[in-house]
């Protein structure tokens, strides 16, 4: 066993005192060590039920023969983050995640880890961390919340609180409405109900096998999920016995899967970035034309908020990730799982109970998957678009330029309604760098859509979207503005040409004309200069590359 660095011979006495001092027995010090990275944290929904599935997990452990040790992973909320200085951190903690799981496991040389999560940038920063690791692991996501429920409808985090605001500047809801909204869009415990980057992540985890099927739907709160979290402690064991490793689960036709399946779920853009970024850490090329090249050839079959009206449950009462994996079983390599089986074996017992939730092919809601990547003269090295959630008037756009060099700015004169029909909002100085950790712009697209602009209004940057964002709105931008990126040298009244079914971004100057441009461009002064995010900045790599650090 790994852990026997640190508990046999003669001159590990002081290790075993040590080990003795926290309550371990000699028997204990025979079984394996199992870590139980825990994201557990009073301060996000997706987390504050953690404490429980934490039990489940440790009694997983026991029964499988292992003894388990409980440690903490930083988590942030990206929805309390938004807006403001804190949504610079949580792409950056994404690799503070990585290497915290590295960290303590070859500090303590454990002989497996099971990594509880949920939210945005936390499973993929674990995912990370035990790539690169490459111990034994599991991931148990935590699950999705339920919806909320006002006047007989259901309720989304997005959609009734971000794009409720805007509405409510434009007189369409009452501020009792809005408050009632406020109260009851968010009912309890779990990651936001949406497909939006946390159960997005959650659903391509279970589909690259690093978590035990069923799990990436599975509600918080329930029954199931805790089942899972115990399954997941006992089945670690066997793991380690026969010694598969993350490595052996993460590789190119599992990564291919996870894809296929992102396109046809319409899900959040921030995977491409995560993806590769995982894929990076487990010693696996992939790039940004793999994702268009899948999406070209995966229809889109499901429409789940923010692209549509189910829900996270609705998935989960409809057979799960299980279910969806066996109507594109055709799409699909036969890779491992976790839990012993390979794909083909879990379509094989799967039951698609609702084909309103996931549609045949012959009913797709789009030909293409959800996600398009868009090349041209402000983004030589590529831009990502949800073009799930793109309204079919706006897939071709030709529009004003409305430059702001920062989300505050641009978020200003949304709700000051000096935004306009035809107008391209240009949000820059946003990216991995510059941002820096490249800010999501959920609030001023929610407010684009709120304002019932979302088919006249597009909206480009090197930053970010959150999961919840539909609209036109295409980020990613590469290179940077900071970078000295094309997006830099747009000017107010340029005029931006969008065509997502070509697969094309550009505004409308000769080269000579950027070229002199450029002449006259300086780089900016970095935003922040001290700390975390000091240090970040200049470590950061571009947002094709995945955002990895250097």
């Amino acid at each position: 066993m790994r852990s026997d660095q640190i508990k046999k011979g003669l001159e590990r006495v002081p290790h075993r005192a040590l080990l003795h001092a926290t309550g371990l027995s000699k028997r204990d010090l025979k079984r394996p060590f199992i870590g139980i990275a825990s994201s557990f944290t009073d301060l996000i929904p997706g987390h504050v039920g953690m404490r429980d599935l934490e039990r489940f997990i440790e009694r997983g452990v026991c029964y499988g023969g292992g003894a388990p040790f409980l440690f903490g992973v930083p988590g942030i909320c990206d929805g309390i983050a938004m807006g403001h200085l804190g949504m610079c951190y949580p792409l950056a903690l994404r690799e503070i995640i990585a290497d915290t799981i590295e960290t303590v496991c070859n500090a303590h040389q454990l002989d497996g880890i099971i990594c509880l999560t949920n939210c945005d940038k936390i499973t993929p920063g674990m995912l990370m961390g035990v790539a690169r690791l490459n111990i034994p692991a599991i991931i148990v996501t935590a699950g999705p919340m339920i919806s909320g429920h006002f006047n007989k409808r259901k309720l989304a985090f997005v959609h009734d609180t971000y794009e409720a605001m805007a509405r409510a500047k434009k007189g369409d809801i009452s501020a009792k409405e809005l408050s009632c909204l406020e109260m009851e869009a968010c009912p309890g415990q779990g990651s936001c109900q949406g497909l939006y980057t946390a159960n997005t992540m959650a659903c391509l985890t279970e589909v690259m096998g690093m978590s035990i099927s069923g799990c990436g739907t599975a509600l918080a709160g329930s029954a199931k999920k805790r089942r899972i979290a115990q399954a997941s402690g006992e089945r670690i064991m066997e793991l380690v016995k026969k010694n598969i490793k993350p490595r052996d689960i993460i590789t190119r036709k599992s990564l291919e899967n996870a894809i296929v399946v992102d396109m046809a779920l319409g899900g959040s853009s921030n995977t491409v970035l995560h993806l590769m970024s995982i894929a990076h850490e487990a010693g696996i090329d992939l790039d940004l034309k793999t994702f268009d090249k899948i999406s070209k050839s995966v229809a889109h079959i499901t429409a789940i908020e923010p692209a549509g009206t189910h829900f996270m449950e609705d998935v989960e009462y409809a057979g799960g990730i299980p279910a969806v994996l066996k109507r594109l079983k055709s799409k699909l390599n036969n890779v491992l799982n976790v839990d012993g089986q390979k794909t083909f074996e879990i379509v094989n017992q799967a039951t698609i109970f609702d084909e309103d939730v996931i549609r045949p092919f012959s009913q797709a809601y789009h030909k293409q998957g959800g996600i398009a990547v868009l090349y041209g003269n402000i983004a030589p090295n590529g831009a990502v678009v949800k073009q799930s959630g793109v309204s079919a008037k706006m897939m071709k756009f030709i529009g004003r330029a409305r430059v702001f060099n920062r989300e505050e700015e641009a978020m200003r004169a949304i709700m000051d309604n000096k935004i306009k029909k035809g107008d391209c909002v240009v949000i820059r100085y946003e990216g991995p760098s510059g941002g820096p950790g490249m800010r999501e712009m959920l609030a001023p697209t929610a407010a684009i859509v709120g304002l019932g602009l979302s088919d006249s209004v597009a909206l480009i940057t090197d930053g970010r979207f959150s999961g919840g964002t539909r609209g036109p709105c295409i980020g990613h931008i590469s290179p940077e503005a900071s970078a000295g990126g094309p997006i830099a040298i747009i000017r107010d009244g340029d005029t931006i040409n969008i065509d997502i079914v070509n697969r094309k971004i550009e505004v409308k100057l000769s080269k000579v004309e950027i070229e002199k441009r450029f002449k006259g461009w300086k780089p900016v002064e970095p935003k922040i200069k001290t700390g975390y995010l000091s240090r970040y900045s200049r470590l950061v790599t571009s947002a094709d590359k995945g955002a990895i650090l250097k």
